[in-house]
């Protein structure tokens, strides 16, 4: 499409009062900058991003998943505001779009009808019933006259339901035109894209308005619309991943990752948490269990288990109260109130309650290997690096810390000592014959 993106990611977002900034807060788990930059590649092959506050980390972060992307530092010290922010940019094509990226919610079909205008600049536009603390847009023959900040309307003015959602569509040659015209003689000595739409109408352009829905246009810049934002999103990706036929058990419950990936007929109970890049195939997910950066495949998990990053879990039931660790678990089954760390456990294998792989000595981590067919009695401890060989049995209540061989049973307990009466002596009790 003979479009150049320019994507906003400048401002500072004091409003969020936070030391992270603004565009990289997440937003069912990733930054929520990185929506407008996918929006942006489904759109145009010229994408820039314009940085200033913490400029570094953004593009650093940036680039971590995306390649192709030019960045643009504003000189915030001459040219502070939005229309500083679009100067001595060489794009590649006619037409630029400008975005923002704190407005995660923005998508390419949304986008579409503002693309398919033709006009000197087209922008974006939504009516609120309560239009308080927004400029107002007047629109006069299917064309925008005027761009007023609400200190400046009169009250006729103020009536006007129309509002600017900020997204701009500008022939380029406006822009080359306007942005060296642009002064900064307002309260907040700063440029403003909107000057240019006020420019363009006093000399004849054509400033087309489109109304778009006001849930795909909103912008983030405060905790709160930072939350309202991702039950926007979480919808969606809950929407999108039932229609694709994941069934979803009181589905405002659950969250799910941008990233999480599901194939095949899977069910998610409520409260479940699925975080990263996970990917659940042919699986139930029962109530209250979280799977974060794990593969779990033709498997049940929980009630109330987790399933941590580096986890595969295939062919298995994992019951509730479970955790896994970095383990590949292959046909097993616990059933309970077991930890599984930096373990390999094969087909046919059977975890009891209260068994833990002690993989860590305070300085390292070491792998526990479970073969097939092995029963680990229930309150085992396996003391890491240890390797167990298939058809073995361990007896309940035992503290492994040397390799089993197959075929054995493995056994470690203190005997069993039986003191008559010591309840009695010890309570002062006296009971019979005392």
């Amino acid at each position: 499409m003979n479009i150049s993106v320019i994507i906003l990611a400048a401002g500072q977002g004091t409003r969020m009062k936070s030391e992270l900034p603004k565009v990289l807060h997440p937003i069912s788990g990733r930054p929520m900058i990185h929506y407008a930059i996918e929006t942006a590649q489904r759109i145009s092959d010229d994408v820039t991003v314009v940085l200033f506050h913490q400029a570094e980390r953004i593009e650093k972060e940036i680039t971590r998943e995306f390649e192709g992307i030019r960045f643009k530092l504003q000189d915030h010290a001459n040219y502070p505001g939005t229309g500083g922010a679009v100067m001595d940019i060489a794009t590649r094509h006619d037409r630029v779009l400008v975005l923002n990226g704190d407005m995660p919610l923005v998508t390419a079909e949304a986008l579409e009808p503002i693309l398919q205008k033709d006009g000197d600049i087209v922008m974006s536009v939504f009516d609120l019933p309560d239009p308080s603390g927004y400029g107002r847009v007047v629109v006069e023959n299917g064309e925008v006259q005027a761009i007023v900040e609400e200190k400046d309307c009169t009250p006729e003015l103020k009536r006007i339901e129309t509002v600017n959602a900020g997204v701009y569509l500008f022939k380029k040659e406006v822009l080359d035109r306007y942005l060296p015209l642009l002064d900064n003689d307002n309260a907040q000595a700063e440029y403003y894209l909107t000057d240019i739409v006020k420019m363009a109408r006093e000399e004849g352009r054509h400033i087309i308005p489109v109304w778009v829905e006001e849930a795909a246009f909103k912008g983030v810049n405060s905790r709160y619309d930072l939350a309202h934002a991702e039950e926007m999103m979480q919808e969606r990706i809950r929407e999108r991943w039932m229609r694709a036929g994941v069934t979803m058990h009181l589905p405002s419950t659950i969250f799910i990752d941008s990233r999480a990936t599901f194939h095949g007929d899977c069910t998610l109970d409520n409260g479940v948490t699925i975080l990263g890049a996970s990917v659940v195939t042919a699986s139930h997910i029962k109530s209250h269990t979280v799977v974060e950066e794990a593969d779990i495949k033709n498997s049940s998990v929980g009630p109330m288990a987790r399933i941590r990053p580096g986890s595969v879990v295939i062919d298995s039931q994992i019951g509730n109260f479970v955790e896994v660790k970095k383990s590949k678990l292959t046909g097993v089954k616990a059933g309970h109130l077991s930890y599984l760390g930096d373990a390999e456990i094969e087909e046919g294998s059977n975890i009891g309650a209260g068994t833990i792989t002690c993989n860590y000595d305070g300085r390292k981590k070491y792998k526990t290997k479970i073969g097939r067919n092995v029963f680990v009695g229930s309150d085992t401890q396996l003391v890491a690096p240890v390797t167990i060989e298939d058809n073995v049995m361990i007896a309940a209540g035992t503290t492994v810390t040397k390799d089993v061989k197959e075929g054995s049973l493995a056994i470690s307990r203190t005997p069993q000592k039986i003191v008559e009466r010591f309840f009695h002596r010890f309570f002062g009790t006296g009971g019979e014959n005392g």
